[in-house]
């Protein structure tokens, strides 16, 4: 079923308009999202009734980011139990919307196997369509909960990297509020430290090409009264040579158990910059993002997203023109190369920051050793 459309109003804050949130109007349980394509021009809300509706705003990066994608994966999976629909079938269309982020997976499974459970259990799908839910707002709060935990671990860390404060941190892509049952990942350690009053600076790469900096962090940290700069992702070289970066932030869509790192494409080159450098390169991702069954980067199935996104630009309230639905920007039939995301190895990382901490260096054996830490069970060895 087509997403249905409402405009918010009035001059509200980010957390005022969550990204995603849950409803029961009287003709249906809903889950309704923050169109992200329309932010900052606008600020609207898609309305999913199926799990259909929720695969198309998933494709389409209108819900986006990876913890966002795991307790959307799960929401769609509840709203398939609530709604009547098969839930196997809706579970794996919203698995297959986007291969490269892990959580999506992590969510739509939680919430089925509950789902499962529950109606083995009962043979009331009612109570099995209640046992999903239970499952997707347990994720969503867990999710909050993380984001505050790495936010206090990312900041700790900084300290004891660049003592004294006054950070220039340099992030890519978007990683706040908007990608989170909280504050985020990697954006979250960043505004923990404005909050301190140790953040100097903000870099914040524009992130071609869909823009997800210049969109979305910048929309983000304008709205916390952040110091921030945008800059495009090419011009990131000349900060570093220029010695105005002390450390790289950034989130992670998978991380293979040897400790590679998938994100938006370019992640990798500001790895490379920042080894070079000697500017400490920092990830900051739930557990729920590290994938022990990946076994390294050359494992990481990396999307591959539509040429239009390269050779057309699109912006809220433009004329279109090209196919794609944007302004074309290159000639009619060029061939386009875009990856979603690049994979960057471990060596290059200086540390993986979680909810449990982190792990520096980054080795598949402390990857392990921190996800036993977090199940409370034993490593084997």
């Amino acid at each position: 079923m087509a997403d249905q459309q409402a405009q918010t109003g009035g001059e509200k804050r980010p957390s005022e308009i969550p990204a995603i949130r849950w409803e029961e109007p009287p003709e249906g349980p809903v889950l309704v999202l923050l169109d992200q394509t329309r932010v900052p021009a606008e600020e609207v809300e898609l309305v999913c009734t199926d799990a259909s509706a929720l695969v198309e705003a998933i494709r389409s990066l209108a819900v986006r980011g990876a913890p966002l994608l795991g307790i959307a994966g799960a929401y769609g999976v509840a709203l398939a139990a609530a709604r009547g629909f098969d839930v196997v079938e809706a579970a794996r269309a919203l698995e297959g919307a986007r291969p490269t982020a892990v959580n999506l997976s992590v969510g739509v499974r939680r919430a089925e196997a509950a789902y499962g459970a529950a109606l083995t259990r009962t043979g009331d799908p009612t109570a099995a369509a209640a046992a999903a839910l239970a499952a997707a707002r347990a994720l969503h709060q867990e999710d909050a909960e993380a984001s505050a935990r790495m936010a206090v671990h990312g900041l700790a860390l900084l300290d004891e990297l660049l003592p004294g404060g006054g950070h220039r941190i340099l992030t890519h892509c978007n990683t706040g509020a908007l990608v989170s049952g909280g504050e985020g990942t990697a954006f979250a350690v960043a505004l923990a430290a404005h909050r301190e009053g140790r953040l100097r600076r903000l870099w914040v790469d524009e992130t071609r090409p869909l823009l997800q900096g210049a969109r979305l962090t910048a929309y983000e940290a304008a709205r916390s009264g952040m110091a921030y700069t945008l800059l495009t992702d090419n011009a990131a070289g000349s900060l570093f040579a220029a010695g105005e970066v002390d450390a790289v932030l950034i989130g992670a869509d998978r991380i293979a158990a040897d400790g590679s790192v998938a994100n938006k494409v370019g992640s990798y080159p500001l790895a490379v910059l920042a080894r070079y450098h000697h500017v400490p390169f920092i990830v900051v991702a739930p557990l729920t993002t590290l994938d022990p069954a990946t076994p390294d980067g050359a494992s990481i199935e990396v999307e591959q997203r539509p040429g239009f996104e390269v050779t057309e630009i699109s912006a809220p309230q433009v004329p279109l023109a090209g196919p794609g639905g944007g302004v074309q920007v290159a000639p009619l039939g060029t061939q386009a190369y875009n990856p979603a995301f690049d994979v960057t190895p471990p060596e290059l990382v200086t540390a993986v920051v979680t909810e449990e901490g982190a792990v520096s260096p980054v080795t598949a054996e402390a990857l392990a050793e921190l996800c036993a830490r977090a199940r409370r069970v034993p490593v084997d060895g």
